[in-house]
């Protein structure tokens, strides 16, 4: 049969290498981009500790990332990967762009989550005596919790596709499994299965985390 040429447990390693390449980065990218995201907020206009010229350097730096497309990312960082790394294949070599592509994307989604948090809240919070500080910590972070939770889902997902787009250059997972057997030897089902075991993780990501912004929206 057509699926008799498949080498499931090629599709399992490849599959646990996404995973890997997925969870590490998703990780570092939060603790990266959530301090990145809180300081766009905290130096935006009408904010408490708005700082015009620090926030537009810093909005023009993240822009200037988030501009490059990734595949093109990863060829410009190759010798800094390596530097850092090692290498510039496998996950190890994936990480580090993956990271660094990622990290202003997610920061921006969490400054429009933390935007959207009521000017009330806020007010109330500093009425009451708070800091700015103990306000940003205390008050809009816990009520921004479901757009951070909806942040890092986006964030999930794009990393997904961004291991499956690494694979061009030998980075591991099913998107090189996909380009390796699937394109370069024409052995279609393997794109085929790859394919739809990535649509399978996409839809998990998105799931879980509709259920944990929903959670968090009743409480």
């Amino acid at each position: 049969m057509w699926f008799d040429r498949i080498n499931w447990p090629d599709i399992g390693t490849a599959l646990s290498q996404t995973l890997s390449m997925v969870s590490v980065s998703l990780v570092l990218t939060v603790l990266i981009g959530l301090p990145l995201g809180i300081l766009l907020f905290v130096t935006g206009k009408g904010q408490p500790f708005a700082r015009p010229l620090g926030y537009g350097v810093l909005s023009f730096v993240l822009n200037i990332i988030r501009s490059v497309p990734f595949i093109i990312l990863l060829i410009v960082l190759m010798p800094v990967t390596v530097l850092i790394t090692g290498t510039s294949l496998g996950i190890r070599g994936v990480i580090f762009p993956l990271v660094v592509g990622t990290s202003p994307f997610f920061a921006r989604l969490v400054e429009t989550a933390l935007r959207e948090v009521d000017r009330g809240v806020i007010e109330a919070s500093l009425a009451m005596g708070a800091s700015p500080v103990q306000t940003i910590f205390r008050a809009v972070l816990p009520e921004a919790l479901p757009g951070l939770i909806a942040a890092v889902t986006v964030t999930a997902i794009v990393l997904v596709d961004y291991t499956a787009m690494s694979g061009a250059i030998g980075g591991g997972g099913l998107g090189d499994l996909a380009i390796r057997y699937g394109y370069h030897r024409f052995q279609t089902e393997i794109m085929l299965v790859c394919v739809v075991v990535l649509i399978l993780l996409v839809q998990l990501i998105q799931a879980s985390g509709n259920s944990l912004v929903s959670h968090f929206s009743r409480r």
